[in-house]
């Protein structure tokens, strides 16, 4: 890598570029004579970023360049390495290596003359400048008149850390060792948690806040006007109405948020850290200045970190500057938290944590819970027509009674509670509290949501596009018998391999390859002095070995890398990949394995084959999946015909296509062929990406699985995006789902969850459209027509506090799991909510009839009759919205909503016949009530399976009506079935 040409660093440059576009990043500012931006220019673009992410009102461009010119060559040179020749100072705050600027606006990534890894123009090091000069974020040398300056701008000039040696020296730490455990806790104990600090409101202030806002001051005008004309036990309902709201928000809050920070424990970052001596996973908030800390490909990094031992990295650190373009690092270096390793493996010193980093990734979990899905914003939609439909009846009920004389105090008394009656004020409490004890559910089946809104995705996800090692297999490699070419005997070339594999973070091809050797203390005998580790470009590692006397290099990877690297003849490359297609057939992977001989010549060595049986619960689970009308594509980077192989065993269906072969140009050759597909072979990173994209753009609803760093664009590009089990850093940022357990069972339930989640959130949109259409309309007509106030203010209050209970107990309910993904269906939930709604009136205005025509009796007492009419037939409503079938077919409801419904249908029954806040009704009307209402519980219940029936037959009719069209249209397809757009 030390004598990489110009050529290669320009390649490498395009093919950064090429993936960045495919990251969804920002758009890179190319110059018309294609070179990239000058440093001067991407400090500045990193200067506008930081501002605007941390709104450094004070601040302008030309106080940060005074703060960076303050940094004179002097005290550049005096930290530079002893190696390094003088360079004119640019101003870059963040290296030593200042030199890599050109003054002549040179590529910023141009290699050096020395031969080094080149170090991109970075962006990140205006970023450091900008942080206050007692965080110790950056390494960037200041002289000593910097401080004068500094002080006179809004920009800080970070701290400098120095070499690495005085880095190292000022945080008592040791690359070889790190700190100890006793170390690392005080430190922690003294320092905090590496963790961004989130504000946290005081639980009597997020009290308080239920007692403010529209509803609330609507409620609190409702008591002083009680008040005011002293109806006293009037005044004491409206306040415990009040009360009651406030302690229920409260709490259902309290419930979610304590969900939330669960699952955020869950996908908690760890660190692979140096302790004692020892190398061990440890969480990334523990981290404390000082620790040793190993970062590699797909890592994000935990902490501020100055690089110190290793080859180089390439860093996505976008997020800190808006730059597109991945930064290379190398020993000095600082690596930003919160930036995400593109290529490499370093051994860092952490020098900042927690709130003195520039950036950490615990703030983006927050803000990912807040996301509104489109199922979300479709009920809140359904809110604020509810609302204009009540300020539109309440309205009129002011006027005809203002009209008519009614006083006009209990007038508007009556209008406001009503109005909160009728608006749905538990709506955002519901939503939250469903979403969070869902998330928890699939928590517990080792299935971690990340953001919340992507249960609703899940449910309507119709096409699963799935990682084949680990989701379809064990990932449990077994190495197969060594196939010999160069190498002495099957034991040389499995001992090269091992030579190639890291000493530390070795994956199940790694593991495979070492456990295959016999003879593990032959490996005691090599020196590995320097290791390249695996990447997607290069598709192979490499390490350089010392034994004894002599020295050579070793290497392993795709056989096809393998072979243009080691240039064999025609017949041995022929052979070789006749084994290699021969192998594929029977389901193995393979790798090449090479080594270099006395004259630096690679020679093919041999192929490892490699075996990854499936899961045993792969096969059941697709069929499975496909009842529930998800199809289950395979998506795999190996060859066509080990991915025939597998999908014949797991009856994926034998139609497998070539990624390559789908966007011959890089852009989709025929949308048609990619949804045909029942899997997808020999797939890159940004073949998924395209994938995804194609899919979507055919109607689908697309989940995807990732395990890598490269995967992330087309996780978040997916519906869902679901990172499985053993994924890296930056596909679990990127995901909406983080397995914590293999196999494909877990997606399939998972899902299986989310629709039940979505049919408790649908249960309740229907049955709250129902519930004030019912009350309001029967309010209103009676009022205009009969004039009439059938339930007085107090019985208004009373049901609506009833109706809490409930309502917040359909997030637990029991729900029948849908045959097919789910998709938000406005149509049918007006129908269904609007024809119970109708049926509500006409019983209300039915038993209001029977009540004055045969039973005389007096205004109080029917408006006794009704109030618990309106409440027994309210709740019963619970019930009938449960599913789409008659209400006594399993599941049954949960035994947390029967005993809130039936328990609140007490305490009004209780209130009614004894008269509490009203006039006493009698055990002899309530029970007629109860008989009436459960008649008409009946009705309602066959009304509306008939309504679901008709509207079943309606959609049914349509997609035969579009069967009809797509026939006429396209005869040679009239075999195929017709599929309905969404």
């Amino acid at each position: 890598m030390a004598t990489e040409k110009s050529s290669s660093a320009d390649a490498e440059t395009s093919n950064d570029s090429k993936d960045s576009a495919q990251n969804g990043s920002k758009e890179q500012v190319v110059k018309p004579n294609g070179s990239k931006p000058s440093a001067d220019e991407i400090r500045k673009r990193a200067f506008e970023a930081f501002q605007a992410r941390h709104g450094a009102s004070g601040s302008a461009l030309e106080d940060w360049q005074k703060a960076e010119s303050s940094l004179t060559a002097e005290a550049i040179n005096a930290s530079k390495p002893e190696t390094d020749a003088p360079k004119p100072v640019t101003a870059k705050a963040d290296a030593p290596e200042a030199d890599t600027s050109k003054a002549d606006g040179a590529k910023a990534d141009a290699p050096k003359a020395n031969g080094t890894k080149p170090e991109a123009a970075k962006a990140d090091s205006s970023k450091a400048d900008s942080s206050k000069a007692d965080t110790s974020k950056a390494d960037a040398p200041k002289a000593d008149g910097a401080k004068a300056d500094a002080s006179e701008s809004a920009v800080k000039v970070p701290t400098d850390t120095g070499t690495i040696e005085q880095a190292v020296t000022k945080f008592k730490s040791s690359i070889k060792d790190g700190l100890t455990q006793e170390e690392a806790a005080a430190r922690l104990k003294k320092d905090g948690p590496n963790a961004i600090k989130e504000v946290h409101i005081n639980p009597i202030m997020r009290f308080l806040k239920f007692l403010w806002g529209p509803v609330a001051w609507m409620i609190e005008i409702a008591a002083i006007l009680s008040a005011v004309v002293r109806h006293w036990e009037d005044f004491v309902m409206i306040f415990f109405m009040l009360a009651l709201n406030a302690v229920v928000g409260f709490w259902e809050e309290y419930k979610a948020d304590n969900e939330i920070e669960a699952l955020k424990k869950h996908l908690a970052m760890h660190s692979h850290v140096l302790r004692d001596g020892k190398w061990s996973d440890v969480p990334a908030k523990t981290l404390v200045t000082g620790d040793i800390v190993m970062i590699k490909l797909g890592n994000v990094v935990p902490a501020d970190m100055k690089l110190v031992d290793g080859d180089y990295l390439s860093i996505d650190q976008s997020a800190l500057t808006g730059e597109s373009l991945p930064v290379e690092k190398k020993k000095n270096d600082v690596a930003y938290s919160g930036s995400i390793v593109k290529m490499g493996q370093m051994n860092g010193l952490v020098t900042a944590t927690g709130m003195n980093t520039l950036f950490g990734e615990a703030a983006q979990l927050t803000e990912s819970v807040k996301t509104v899905s489109h199922f979300q914003k479709a009920v809140l939609k359904i809110g604020n027509f509810l609302i204009l439909i009540t300020l539109g009846l309440v309205a009129l009920i002011l006027m005809i009674s203002l009209y008519r004389g009614d006083p006009f105090v209990q007038t508007i008394l009556f209008c406001l509670i009503l109005t909160v009656a009728a608006i749905p004020v538990a709506l955002p409490a519901v939503l939250s509290v469903t979403m969070a004890v869902g998330a928890s559910v699939l928590a517990r089946m080792k299935a971690i949501v990340s953001r919340l809104a992507a249960i609703e995705e899940m449910a309507g996800m119709d096409i699963l596009c799935s990682d084949k090692t680990g989701t379809l297999t064990k990932d449990e490699l077994e190495l197969g018998s060594p196939l010999v070419f160069k190498a002495s005997n099957e034991q040389d070339l499995v001992l090269a391999a091992s030579l190639a594999s890291p000493a530390n973070g070795r994956d199940g091809i790694d593991d495979a390859v070492v456990k295959g050797l016999k003879d593990q203390s032959a490996l005691k005998a090599y020196q590995i002095t320097h290791f390249t580790p695996f990447d997607p470009v290069s598709k192979r590692t490499e390490a350089e070995v010392k034994h004894g006397n002599s020295t050579f290099k070793v290497s392993k990877g795709a056989p096809q890398v393998i072979l243009d690297l080691a240039h064999p003849d025609a017949d041995t490359r022929k052979k070789a990949e006749k084994q290699v297609n021969d192998l594929a057939k029977k389901g193995f992977r393979t790798l090449g394995v090479a080594r270099t001989d006395a004259q630096g010549k690679w020679e093919l060595l041999g192929l490892l084959s490699l075996s990854d049986t499936l899961r045993d619960d792969s096969a059941s689970t697709i069929a499975q999946a496909r009842k529930m009308g998800l199809q289950v594509r395979m998506v795999t980077g190996d060859n066509l015909a080990i991915a025939q192989q597998v999908s014949r065993e797991l009856k994926l269906g034998p139609n497998i296509a070539v990624a390559s072969q789908l966007f011959p140009d890089g852009k989709a050759d025929n949308t048609d062929k990619i949804d045909a597909a029942d899997g997808y072979a020999e797939v890159f990173p940004e073949h998924k990406f395209k994938i995804v994209k194609a899919l979507q753009a055919g109607g689908h609803i697309v989940g995807m699985t990732g395990d890598g760093v490269n995967d992330a664009p087309a996780l978040k590009k997916a519906d869902c995006g679901i990172a499985v089990s053993g994924a890296t850093d930056a596909a679990r940022a990127a995901a909406d789902l983080v397995l914590t357990a293999k196999g494909l069972s877990v997606i399939t339930a998972a899902i299986s969850e989310a629709r039940k989640i979505f049919e408790r959130m649908n249960s309740y949109a229907i049955y709250r459209i129902a519930e004030t259409i019912r009350v309001l309309l029967f309010m209103t007509l009676a009022i205009v027509v009969f004039n009439f106030y059938p339930v007085t203010a107090i019985m208004i209050v009373i049901i609506a506090v009833l109706n809490d209970f409930p309502i917040m107990m359909i997030a637990y309910d029991n729900t029948v799991v849908a045959p097919r993904p789910v998709r938000w269906d406005m149509e049918r939930v007006l129908t269904v909510s609007s024809v119970l709604g109708v049926l509500g009136v006409i019983a209300a205005f039915g038993l209001f009839w029977a009540a004055e025509k045969y039973l005389h009796l007096s205004r109080p007492v029917v408006q006794s009759l009704m109030f618990l009419k309106l409440l027994v037939a309210g709740h019963l409503t619970i019930y009938i919205t449960r599913s789409a079938g008659t209400f006594w077919k399993r599941p049954w409801p949960n035994w947390r909503l029967v005993v809130a419904c039936e328990a609140t249908q007490v305490i009004g029954t209780l209130a009614a016949v004894y008269g509490w806040g009203m006039t006493p009704l009698g055990w002899k009307y309530a029970l007629l009530v109860w008989g009436y209402a459960l008649a008409w519980f009946f009705i309602n219940d066959m009304a509306k399976v008939q309504v679901y029936k008709m509207l079943h037959l309606g959609s049914a009719s349509h997609q035969r009506h579009l069967a009809r069209i797509n026939a006429n249209l396209h005869p040679a397809a009239q075999g195929k079935p017709a599929t309905a757009s969404a």
